[in-house]
């Protein structure tokens, strides 16, 4: 069914081999695989075939396209999509309808990598995020307790908002695709146009208004709201890896009281 669905659609948007695996972040020889039937899509690459081809991820295991009663509505079904995408912009942002293909690199044994995204390298992720080339050129690993469900990338984080998590921590996080099932106060990497990258508490105000507020541990730190349109990615954090370890006896407000203390230590050693 998969492999039948793949061969229409791809021929539907008059897209080679080669085109279709640029535009879904995989190898060329994958979707002849696929076509083929002698290789199964992970659920990843099945979620960005069914956002390319403009259907659901059920009529994309369950329908077959190919037989010709279904053509006819395959064409109807985009024209749909089209006039929602136009007449709906802030829902279409709001559950992830406007995100990209998502990029991402495999092993030989065509098992998804967990890029690493070190802090030098968090500018230029804004511009390379969607480029493969850029994505093999970053440090990669594999966390077997994760498991094979989801995307997983790893950002190295800066500065002290989220303490006890210290900076220079690694935050493990699992691509989030329908944003507006995100709960308040999931602990999320936000990848934005205006931010950055930033690891905060999401608490989800995209239907009152297609914001995010974002919430920091350190209480030192103010919340304060995104635009939805500025959002590039969000994974919600899974694990997190550091050298640093908790000190025990010492609770997050104290920690924050520390902080404060150097901040005005700091401020009148300046003054003097």
């Amino acid at each position: 069914m998969i492999n039948t669905n793949l061969k229409f659609w791809r021929r539907e948007l008059s897209l080679t081999q080669a085109q279709m695996a640029e535009k879904l972040g995989i190898k060329r020889s994958l979707v002849g695989a696929y076509e083929e039937g002698r290789a199964e899509p992970k659920l990843a690459t099945l979620v960005n075939m069914a956002r390319l081809f403009g259907i659901t991820l059920d009529a994309l295991v369950t329908t077959d396209f190919s037989k010709k009663k279904n053509a006819k509505a395959a064409a109807q079904l985009q024209a749909q999509n089209a006039q929602m995408a136009a007449t709906d912009t802030s829902a279409d942002y709001a559950g992830g309808g406007k995100l990209r293909i998502l990029a991402l690199t495999v092993d030989r044994e065509q098992n998804e990598n967990i890029e690493l995204v070190p802090q030098k390298a968090a500018a230029g992720y804004l511009n390379g995020y969607a480029d493969p080339e850029y994505l093999e050129e970053l440090p990669k690993f594999r966390l077997p307790m994760l498991g094979s469900s989801g995307t997983f990338r790893a950002f190295e984080i800066a500065g002290d908002s989220m303490l006890p998590i210290a900076s220079g921590t690694v935050i493990v996080g699992r691509y989030v695709d329908d944003w507006l099932n995100l709960k308040d106060g999931t602990p999320c990497i936000i990848v934005s146009s205006k931010e950055g990258i930033v690891f905060k508490r999401v608490f989800n105000r995209l239907k009152d208004n297609a914001m995010l507020a974002l919430h920091s541990d350190n209480p030192l730190y103010s919340p304060y709201e995104i635009d939805v349109e500025d959002v590039v990615e969000i994974w919600e954090a899974k694990a997190y890896i550091s050298s640093t370890f908790p000190i025990a006896d010492l609770s997050l407000t104290r920690l924050a009281s520390i902080v404060l203390d150097l901040q005005q230590q700091v401020s009148t050693m300046k003054k003097v």
